[in-house]
């Protein structure tokens, strides 16, 4: 998608489809449901880390053309370390897509039932939108045609960003604490896994794979890499204002109102009384546009990342491809589809990627120092800026397990 001739559209509106899903609206609305404002700043952080590993990603992409599992496989000839890195990538990726897509699925449904008044079939114990959902994502997979996937997310980040950030209008936010909360950092008592949360829904390790991999489709020579950047400083700023202005709505609905919020089914519920159906029509619309959008890409990129890293060939058309993702898409739908409650699950998978993001960006920061990059290797204050993302991952990281384990 072409916004001008200096602007291209395309992997970084994946990417903000990518972590723009229901696991990015539950924990979202959950942290501004239980402390308001004060959040904001791990999500302006979170789009700052995002902006600086991601844009390492497509670097790596565009001037190898091969995407960051290819790579990293590349690097580790030696069988132990190999095995390792191997071991831990598929660790991420398969931890992180099997607790997503059946929250994708099922948040896509719930954006359904939103819009039709919460129609179901009570009593059958199965939800039959999983199924016509998952339906929609496999024939677009399916058809192999990367153009007609980048122009159908890229439609659905559009679609987002006009519900969300109309629904953070109609909430009609405290202006004051916002700034406050996106300003001056601080963790209220209880909040140290929320803030791990919000960056694992940001920053997501999968994303990284995705990016190198579909950058490295969209440009084929490193002197188009000023319009990856422009595609990543459009696209990623704008899926992070969606994410803060769900934190900020659900601030204005349940926190200042002293509202319980449970899951992300309650908020477009929650808001017809606050703020009248204009604003639940919204909400149902977003959490579609989420869920779908989510669907689509968590199993794209465990395609690309695993086949990268196992030496498949990452073709959208081939059996190794279509084999990964068909079952990442059949175990989410089968999730959704029996109503097994999603909510704890992607809480579990937003704090594991937080803690895994350490070890991904490593492995991205060793790649970006590789003599395979010549002149597009990273600069010393590219590394700078890689290190202090590391740096302080690891920091929330050990700060949320001491949290998990009691000790803090």
């Amino acid at each position: 998608m072409k916004i001008s001739k200096h602007l291209n559209i395309g992997p970084a509106a994946m990417v903000a489809a990518a972590f723009i899903g229901p696991g990015t609206v539950v924990t979202a609305s959950l942290a501004g449901a239980r402390f308001g404002y004060a959040l904001l700043w791990a999500l302006l952080f979170a789009v700052i880390a995002s902006v600086v590993l991601q844009e390492m990603a497509a670097r790596l992409g565009v001037v190898t053309q091969r995407g960051l599992g290819e790579n990293i496989r590349e690097t580790f000839q030696q069988p132990l370390a190999r095995f390792a890195a191997i071991t831990l990538v598929a660790s991420a990726i398969l931890v992180g897509n099997a607790a997503y897509q059946g929250g994708n699925i099922a948040g896509a449904s719930l954006g359904i039932r939103a819009l039709a008044g919460n129609a179901g079939l009570p009593g059958w114990g199965f939800n039959p939108w999983a199924v016509v959902i998952a339906l929609l994502a496999f024939v677009l997979l399916w058809s192999g045609s990367y153009r007609l996937i980048e122009k159908s997310l890229v439609a659905l980040v559009g679609l987002m960003s006009l519900a969300f950030l109309a629904t953070f209008a109609i909430s009609r936010p405290d202006i004051g604490g916002f700034l406050q909360g996106l300003l001056v950092p601080r963790i209220p008592e209880g909040a140290a896994l929320t803030v791990i949360a919000l960056i694992g829904t940001t920053v997501v390790p999968y994303n990284l794979f995705l990016h190198s991999s579909s950058a490295s489709q969209k440009w084929r020579d490193a002197r188009e890499l000023p319009l990856a950047r422009g595609d990543l400083l459009f696209s990623i700023p704008l899926g992070g204002l969606i994410s803060i202005a769900i934190v900020g709505t659900a601030a204005a609905a349940f926190f200042r109102h002293q509202l319980e919020l449970q899951g992300a089914g309650d908020i477009a519920a929650t808001m017809r009384p606050l703020f009248g159906d204009l604003a639940t029509t919204l909400m149902g619309i977003g959490l579609f546009a989420a869920g779908i959008s989510s669907a689509l890409t968590a199993p794209l990129a465990a395609a690309y990342a695993l086949c990268g890293i196992l030496g498949l060939r990452p073709d959208l058309r081939s059996n190794a491809f279509r084999a990964i993702w068909v079952a990442v898409l059949v175990t989410g739908t089968g999730v959704a589809a029996l109503e097994l409650k999603p909510v704890k699950v992607i809480w579990f998978a937003q704090v594991a990627n937080g803690l895994l993001l350490p070890v991904i960006t490593a492995f991205l920061l060793w790649e970006m120092n590789t003599s395979r990059l010549g002149e597009y290797r990273n600069s010393p204050w590219q590394n700078l800026a890689g290190l202090l993302v590391l740096l302080v991952t690891v920091m929330l990281g050990g700060r949320s397990l001491m949290s998990a384990f009691g000790l803090l």
